[in-house]
């Protein structure tokens, strides 16, 4: 074993370093994404057995491994291999190569986000400056796969569906957009690494207290965004078919599917950075420095993000769906001014040095 491993050094330290670079580069994505695939697989399993429970049902139970149900831990494999072996229809008069392109729009952004998101001190694929605008103008791209996908269909019923998705999208992106500014003015740095330290020194320093409007304002876009329940009406299953992906099927389907739960689980990870510390300890400061309680760690920021995830599922059982005209009115005529109104209370704050900037 030994003799192998020094082989295998030897024949890396041959290597071009441009190729050494390139490789640990994959290594890191690879590393990245395939916990985040599996991630978003399984958050479809917990999201049935999270609404199940509330509706005193089961959820999936039967699909396991190896002959053992395992509480239905095989569902979402299941479901993979059936939609993978589904015939992928595209529509005789579309236009075939935005169709297909529409999908890899949707969640391209939502998996390339994660580059600059830092797990821990030090634990990102690429630690850069400008790394919140990076994330704003990425998210910002995911409406395209929307508004493709509806045209490119042919479809009179996917077109009306993606142009209502297009304007939600818009609407709440704008909204979210403020509430990231209002960070930038807590923080001072466009670094998600730095805007995270600026919180340190416990709980009471987290970004969640000054801002709590705009945190209020950013989650509740950020579940409109990802064109979930109460929001849902772009895609209200029970009255539209399916809305702007009602011509797909087979693996071009589930990439959407995909894509909503990618942005799940980002808009969950994004929350607790920019708000809740990310792997800050909420015990830092109240115990020792050595308690493993009060020790930021990756499991903290973990936790944080599978709560947000949990207030997704717990959203979509529990509120009955919105009118269109609600949902705008909410996103244009409440939010945006919201935002502004305390993006330039909190500017007051910082000048003044009141609150959480007193010197």
């Amino acid at each position: 074993m030994d003799a192998l491993i020094t082989q295998a050094l030897d024949i890396w330290y041959l290597l071009p370093e441009d190729w050494q670079t390139l490789i640990l580069i994959v290594a890191k994505i690879v590393l990245i994404l395939v916990p985040l695939m599996l991630c978003v697989a399984y958050v479809t399993y917990f999201e049935r057995k999270v609404i199940g429970a509330m509706q005193v049902r089961i959820g999936p139970n039967r699909v396991g491994f190896f002959g053992f149900s395992l509480w239905g831990l095989g569902q979402p494999i299941a479901d993979a291999l059936k939609l993978m072996m589904k015939e992928i229809v595209i529509p005789t008069q579309s236009s075939k190569f935005l169709f297909l392109l529409a999908p890899v729009l949707s969640i391209g952004p939502a998996l390339a986000a994660w580059a600059v998101l830092p797990f821990d001190r030090g634990m990102v694929l690429t630690d850069i400056n400008a790394g919140l605008l990076y994330i704003l103008a990425l998210t910002s791209i995911g409406v395209y796969g929307v508004i493709i996908a509806g045209w490119a269909s042919n479809s009179k019923y996917a077109i009306l569906s993606a142009l209502r998705a297009g304007a939600q999208i818009v609407a709440y992106e704008i909204a979210m957009g403020f509430a990231l500014v209002g960070v930038l003015m807590a923080s001072g740095s466009l670094n998600i690494g730095e805007i995270i330290e600026a919180q340190a020194g416990g709980v009471s320093n987290w970004f969640v207290w000054p801002l709590l409007p705009l945190f209020l304002v950013y989650f509740i876009s950020g579940v409109a965004e990802t064109n979930r329940a109460p929001f849902d009406v772009a895609e209200g299953e029970s009255e539209i078919v399916a809305g702007f992906h009602v011509e797909y099927s087979g693996m071009a389907f589930a990439i959407f599917f995909l894509a909503e739960y990618a942005n799940i689980i980002l808009i969950s990870a994004l929350t607790s950075l920019m708000f809740l510390g990310g792997w800050l300890s909420p015990l830092e400061g109240l115990l020792g420095a050595d308690h493993i309680l009060g020790t930021s760690s990756i499991i903290w920021f973990f936790g944080k993000t599978a709560f947000f995830i949990f207030c997704f599922l717990w959203f979509r059982a529990t509120f009955p769906r919105y009118r269109y005209d609600q949902i705008m009115r909410l996103g244009w005529k409440v939010f945006i001014p919201v935002t502004i109104v305390w993006l330039f209370v909190e500017a007051v704050m910082v000048v003044m040095q009141v609150g959480p900037w007193a010197v």
